[in-house]
């Protein structure tokens, strides 16, 4: 029988990218679980094996091939106990920071503690006997293949990391599987690590994009540097309400992103340069449809929302974008932009008359900002709602959507609002974050340069919406799903009277009209004389009815892409990648 390379998909992952990175050294202990890596690498010229009965002389082996070479050298041992032996080699690895990958052969993780022999849990390792330890899993579907390929990079690149240089462990787990009929390794996506002395790749020619998420303030400087490659490279910055970048190519994308039934070009991108945080605009990150992502990532790490990604450069983002605008490449005349701008401009002026609701509250009140003021956001409903609409320029905005939980809002509002007494700072919560938060406005710290909008709807309207999950409960959802009910269930008094016995003044609007009445007094440029709570009454169903609205305005796509957008939303996205791996 002819031996080629294993059918375990881990472990041909594991090989395509030793050989990418060009790792060949080998030093392999005998065993039962590690014979689907071994037998494929016995069977491949490139890899330089050598064997060691012994794991613990297997590992000071590894040192002194290390230390001599430079090079990385991989140690390859099966379950029971064989994995223990290492661990004093690799401490002394850790110390001298050797390149060793120490790659540990398991059987399934779900079999640790259930009295099946030679199976040890290897989750966690002592501090100081690797940098870094990941467990690579089988794989069942694309998601699988995606973690696993982002896991291997991962560890080979602290291989060749300057600063953070030293061991790292892979539980490789194995299915003994008996196939070794694979004749070519099937390639698997190599993630490429740029330092700023490091060699860059070109920018592709065509549709450039960066996404920004959620953003520290920007310097004039670093604005400026982004609106120069942007015109360079007649490239376009997506942004979010948390992204902060006020340049001349910032495109508010929401509101673009949310039509699923039209067909847009603008998200169709030859490459998306991904830089800040968590995204709150989950529209634009299912639209975008890059064929590659490069992500700026100071300490690099890789971060791989789009799951295309193909480098990571472990730089500042001005390093990044100085070195490209630096290139000799013509400057190009941008109409990517314009042409954004256009779309967006088109997609507003149709939409029609809206429910009262956080949206529409949302649309009136935008637009009339104070400058210079500070905008906060509660997560999803609130930040979603004001996604869709541009805030002035001079205005910053804020949601706590690092850890993304209702807790915490109101509490950073006050926080920051400490920091600069004449400014005004706004807030606009759902009436769970305002309740769950809502000890800190007692606190005696505060100003009366804070104005709060809170939504009140009387329950966690998100659950309800027509395209929630949730939603297939019907008014059952509103019984543990949405937690309707609670902090008087809407009471008309209840925020009053909390409001005005600590200081602060109160305004109402259960309908259009009193808004109206409302809405310039709480958005006055003007020091008030007290803090401001401004309740807003909305009933659910208009919050569902406005979001259907707003996600709808343009119905243009053929019936191709219609079938397509329904198959999704019957069988799920995560299916749908699952079903092509299988046909591939």
């Amino acid at each position: 029988m002819k031996f080629n390379y294993t059918k375990e998909r881990n472990v041909q992952i594991v090989l395509y990218l030793l050989k990418k990175y060009g790792i060949k050294k080998v030093i392999a202990s005998p065993g039962t679980t590690n014979i689907t890596l071994i037998g494929s690498m016995q069977q491949d010229p490139f890899f330089e094996i050598y064997s060691s009965v012994d794991e613990r002389s297997a590992a000071y082996l590894a040192c002194g091939i290390a230390a001599e070479t430079g090079e990385a050298v991989v140690l390859s041992c099966t379950g029971a106990t064989a994995s223990r032996n290492y661990m004093s080699g690799l401490t002394e690895a850790y110390y001298r920071k050797l390149p060793i990958l120490a790659i540990t052969s398991s059987q399934a993780t779900s079999r640790i503690g259930q009295l099946n022999p030679q199976v040890i849990d290897r989750s966690s390792v002592a501090n100081d006997i690797v940098v870094k330890s990941f467990l690579i899993d089988t794989i069942h579907n694309r998601d699988d293949e995606n973690t696993c390929e982002i896991k291997v990079n991962s560890a080979l690149q602290i291989l060749r990391s300057t600063s953070n240089c030293g061991p790292v462990h892979l539980n490789l787990v194995t299915t003994y599987n008996r196939d070794f009929s694979q004749i070519e390794l099937p390639a698997a996506r190599y993630i490429n690590k740029i330092y700023t002395n490091g060699i860059f790749p070109k920018i592709p020619i065509g549709k450039i994009g960066i996404f920004i998420g959620s953003h520290k303030k920007w310097s004039i400087s670093e604005e400026n540097i982004i609106d120069t490659f942007c015109s360079k490279y007649n490239a376009v910055a997506f942004c979010d309400q948390t992204s902060n970048y006020k340049g001349k190519y910032r495109f508010l994308s929401s509101l673009v992103a949310c039509q699923p039934k039209h067909d847009n070009e603008i998200f169709n991108l030859d490459l998306l340069i991904h830089i800040g945080e968590i995204s709150g605009d989950s529209y634009t990150t299912n639209a975008l449809s890059p064929k590659e992502v490069w992500r700026i990532e100071p300490n690099g790490d890789i971060k791989d929302l789009f799951r295309k990604i193909t480098s990571v450069f472990a730089m500042d983002e001005t390093d990044f974008f100085s070195h490209y605008i630096d290139k000799e490449d013509k400057l190009t005349t941008n109409d990517f932009i314009s042409l954004c701008n256009k779309k967006y401009d088109t997609i507003y002026n149709s939409i029609p008359n809206l429910p009262f609701s956080n949206i529409w509250v949302a649309k009136e009140t935008s637009k009339i900002l104070p400058d210079n003021s500070i905008l906060h956001l509660g997560i999803l409903n609130s930040l979603r709602s004001w996604n869709f609409f541009e805030i002035p320029n001079t205005v910053m905005s804020y949601s706590n959507v690092g850890g993304f939980g209702i807790d915490g809002g109101i509490s950073t509002l006050i926080g920051a609002s400490l920091t600069n007494a004449n400014k005004i700072f706004f807030g606009v919560f759902g009436d769970l974050a305002f309740f769950y938060d809502m000890n800190v406005l007692g606190n005696h710290h505060i100003g009366n340069n804070i104005r709060i909008m809170l939504i009140n709807n009387g329950r966690g309207t998100e659950f309800r919406n027509y395209n929630h999950m949730g939603a297939m409960f019907g008014e059952d959802a509103d019984k543990f799903i949405a937690a309707a009910g609670h902090f008087g269930n809407k009471s008309p008094r209840l925020v009053k009277h909390y409001a005005e016995d600590l200081g602060f003044e109160y305004l109402f609007a259960d309908n259009k009209e009193n808004f109206k009445e409302q809405i310039l007094k709480f958005t006055s440029p003007q020091q008030t004389n007290k803090p401001i709570i401004f309740e807003i009454f909305t009933d659910t169903q208009d919050e569902s009815h406005s979001l259907e609205i707003i996600t709808n305005l343009l119905q243009d796509c053929n019936v191709k892409k219609e079938m397509k957008h329904m198959i999704k939303n019957i069988i799920g996205e995560n299916n749908i990648k699952n079903l092509k791996s299988l046909i591939k």
